[in-house]
């Protein structure tokens, strides 16, 4: 039997769709106060439910019985100083949990990482599985527990654990709405008007899932796979979006200096509103990097042919415009 964590959420949702569609019986971990997800609702007959913390041990215990495979989809994703030192803890302690019960069980998993999690390469050179984040260096507290969330599974491994791990880009598609990576297409329709001069890797999220599912079913151990579609910069990306708007693109560049201005503007803003910032430092910073992915490790492992980034980006338009 497979398990599925994480499964309200954006990716999770998608990949318990899929599972679903393609006939499977499996069962989903959730918060109790978490609510099944729109696109789920009606496979309740084949999706087992259970409410689960998994930093409750327990609990974990008891949602593993007689299962087989595991996707690690649940992590707490926040790019916030704020949240950095709960979520660090909190991302790694549910992942060691689940990695040891998973090698005591010789349960066979998935986990989903991050690019995050990889580092940056040389410039002008694209980043691959084989570049690795130094922790010394890094601010960025999501990164930084994707990274010591991988030494888990690593560690699992090392002890004999059958695991594969999957560092998607950022992940895009109709379901997120408005909050994560949809945070960015409402932000360009409500009238943006920087763009700023970084670049990052883009995948639409049922190829995440595709992608997932594809390596769970290989007898493949003891790799990672960065999964992304397309490298675009935010200019084109920005411009493309309000094309499919059909509003005006953004059409000043705010360098370094002024995203840097921004952040401790927010910053202010939100000392004397008492509410979060709308940008922090590490944001700022990362919206002004040039990070370009390598997808062949996955393309050659699996042979997946990714969705043009293009078509995703009209669909999400298409679905914030109804």
């Amino acid at each position: 039997m497979i398990l599925v964590t994480g499964a309200t959420g954006f990716l999770g949702s998608e990949l318990a769709l899929q599972l679903a569609k393609q006939g499977n019986r499996f069962r989903c971990t959730k918060r109790e106060s978490s609510s099944i997800p729109a696109i789920l609702r009606s496979f309740e007959t084949i999706i087992d439910w259970v409410d689960a913390d998994l930093l409750d041990i327990f609990a974990l215990e008891e949602a593993l019985k007689d299962i087989s495979q595991v996707y690690h989809c649940a992590a707490w994703v926040s790019l916030r100083q704020a949240d950095k030192k709960p979520m660090i803890k909190t991302n790694i302690a549910a992942t060691a949990n689940l990695v040891n019960l998973c090698m005591q069980q010789k349960i066979r998993l998935v986990h989903v990482s991050s690019v995050a999690a990889i580092g940056l390469a040389k410039p002008g050179d694209l980043v691959t599985e084989n570049h690795n984040l130094d922790l010394d260096r890094e601010d960025d507290g999501y990164a930084i527990s994707k990274l010591e969330s991988e030494m888990e599974v690593w560690r699992g491994i090392a002890e004999g654990l059958h695991a594969v791990i999957v560092n998607p880009s950022i992940i895009i598609g109709a379901n997120a709405g408005i909050k994560g990576s949809g945070q960015l297409f409402e932000t360009v329709r409500n009238g943006l008007k920087f763009y700023t001069s970084g670049s990052c890797g883009f995948v639409d999220v049922e190829d995440v899932a595709k992608s997932m599912i594809a390596l769970m079913n290989t007898k493949i151990s003891g790799e990672r796979y960065i999964v992304s579609a397309e490298n675009r910069n935010y200019k084109q990306l920005t411009s493309e979006i309000a094309e499919d708007f059909g509003i005006k693109p953004p059409a000043m560049h705010a360098g370094a200096l002024m995203m840097g201005f921004a952040w401790r503007g927010a910053a202010l803003a939100a000392l004397l509103t008492g509410r979060a910032p709308a940008i922090d430092k590490v944001s700022a910073r990362a919206a002004t990097i040039t990070r370009d992915y390598d997808n062949s490790k996955i393309k050659k492992a699996i042979g997946i042919d990714f969705k043009p980034v293009s078509i995703t980006i009209k669909e999400i338009c298409e679905k914030l415009n109804r």
